[in-house]
């Protein structure tokens, strides 16, 4: 093992390939980021929609989420880079093709982003529904609204529960953001690769990825855990491990 190659000069860009790794690490972030935030916003609208008893919003939010989780990220990765460009308007196409800024940055960031919304929005319907209904019945007869049920009765419990999961997908997201170099984003997977082909110092390319995941994913835990703790709720599943 000779972990000094990290400090050679790379083969192409300037720097070395410690400049390389750092590059992925921070493309890697920002993938994972603004997916997330896409899929917490869009995941909690569907979860919301899926625990109501109207058709108009019940429906259309369950078939989203059963074709989004159960078609391969890999596949739909794909689909957005190539496919959507060619189905769409060719003004629009040629956009997303040649005129968007990083298309294949964004194609990622919106891929990751609304496949995960898919298992998001199944968290928070699995929070919202393990709430007593007399919670809801409570709220009702104080006056409030359905919608000001959901706000201030409903969602502020229901998230407190499903922390645990949530935590999980969070962390999923990090790991999923290495299919983006499917399409050209060079994250640290993909870093780690080139640096591999170009040294053929596969082990030590590898390693350093592998720490850096883990280092990702043990900051999120610790910090999802100290929230957890927090925000628990007595006598509900995000309440365990006092």
């Amino acid at each position: 093992m000779d972990f000094s190659v990290f400090l050679q000069p790379a083969f192409s860009g300037g720097g070395t390939y410690l400049d390389w790794v750092l590059s992925g690490i921070k493309w890697t972030l920002w993938v994972s980021i603004l997916a997330w935030i896409i899929a917490f916003t869009v995941g909690s609208v569907l979860g919301v929609m899926r625990t109501t008893r109207l058709a108009i919003l019940h429906v259309p939010a369950t078939v989203y989420v059963e074709v989004f989780r159960n078609i391969p990220l890999l596949v739909q990765m794909f689909i957005w880079y190539f496919v959507l460009p060619e189905i769409v308007p060719k003004g629009m196409g040629d956009w997303l093709k040649n005129g968007m800024p990083m298309p294949e940055f964004w194609n990622a960031v919106l891929c990751l982003g609304f496949y995960t919304a898919s298992r998001v929005a199944e968290q928070v319907r699995s929070g919202i529904q393990s709430i007593p209904r007399g919670q809801t019945e409570a709220g009702l007869a104080m006056g409030l609204t359905r919608p000001q049920v959901y706000r201030h009765v409903l969602l502020p419990m229901g998230y407190r529960i499903v922390i645990p999961p949530l935590t999980s997908e969070f962390l999923t997201i990090f790991k999923n953001s290495s299919v983006a170099l499917t399409i050209g984003v060079l994250e640290l997977t993909a870093q780690a690769r080139q640096i591999s082909e170009y040294t053929f110092r596969t082990f030590e390319a590898f390693t350093i990825a592998t720490v850096v995941y883990v280092l990702i994913t043990l900051t999120v835990t610790v910090a999802m855990r100290a929230l957890e703790k927090k925000v628990r709720v007595p006598g509900y599943i995000g309440s365990a491990g006092k």
